[in-house]
């Protein structure tokens, strides 16, 4: 029997339930760190240089 026929068992389901919402979370910050971080907009790029200095993010 294949494994892709066997039934899910509870640690395989979790495991099946967290996937989207990690590579949700890896996306959105991605977004955060480059998307806002290079903004074009002064208040933005502000915004997100602060944050980044609030988390001890090295960015220059």
């Amino acid at each position: 029997m294949h494994s892709s026929t066997l039934p899910l068992t509870g640690a395989r389901v979790q495991q099946e339930k967290a996937v989207l919402p990690a590579i949700f979370a890896l996306l959105f910050g991605v977004f955060l760190v480059f998307g806002v971080g290079f903004a074009g907009a002064q208040s933005i790029h502000d915004a997100a240089h602060d944050a980044r200095h609030a988390f001890a993010f090295p960015c220059h």
